[in-house]
């Protein structure tokens, strides 16, 4: 999968946008999706499987979705935790203009939809939920969560899907050795294919 898959796109125009109906925070919704983003003709495997582990999220503070593509779990965030600051982060432009409009068909107000270096550095995360994009690269995909989980809360957890046989289990061992003592890394579920991971910054 090349990586202008993920990074080159402009917002699509009118005539490619579709709407898909998707089960999310507990209800059906239509949302908006078009080509040149991750998975935009159905809520794909790994974020279901994230969103049936993960359990509720924190009511208020700042919430990340880190790699939001089109939406789903910036949207159940927020409808979630309707009191909470949602951050959907990613840096495909096309996503992010997906994300907005999702959160204003839904009537969502409490989403900012930016790319990575909009986030005020000194924000921190109450949970962060992320189906992260591995097929960028080892590197890249390491380098950026060793510059968002830190950013967690003392205390908070993020919640990472991530598929079986593209390295979940390596990933977990690179985490556990990189955050050492700041973080406790554990595997929380497997479910067709997948495996859900979390990492608890030290309090």
């Amino acid at each position: 999968m090349p990586q202008e898959h993920y990074f080159s796109s402009k917002p699509a125009s009118g005539d490619a946008l579709r709407t898909i109906p998707v089960r999310l925070a507990g209800r059906t919704v239509e949302v908006l999706t078009a080509g040149g983003v991750f998975s935009p003709g159905h809520l794909d495997q790994g974020t279901r499987v994230l969103l049936d582990e993960v359990p509720a999220p924190p009511a208020s503070g700042d919430l990340l979705d880190l790699g939001c593509g089109w939406g789903p779990i910036a949207l159940t965030l927020a409808l979630e935790s309707p009191d909470a600051t949602v951050w959907a982060v990613d840096v495909n432009e096309r996503a992010l203009d997906l994300v907005r409009r999702n959160a204003a068909r839904l009537g969502l107000r409490n989403i900012n939809a930016v790319r990575p270096e909009d986030v005020p550095p000194g924000v921190r995360f109450a949970t962060v939920w992320s189906n992260p994009p591995i097929r960028i690269g080892k590197p890249e995909l390491h380098a950026m969560l060793a510059d968002w989980l830190p950013r967690l809360d003392d205390g908070a957890t993020a919640w990472l899907v991530v598929q079986k046989n593209l390295g979940a289990d390596s990933l977990q061992r690179w985490l556990a050795e990189t955050l050492g003592d700041d973080a406790d890394v554990e595997r929380a579920a497997t479910s067709k294919g997948f495996r859900v991971l979390t990492v608890t910054r030290a309090d």
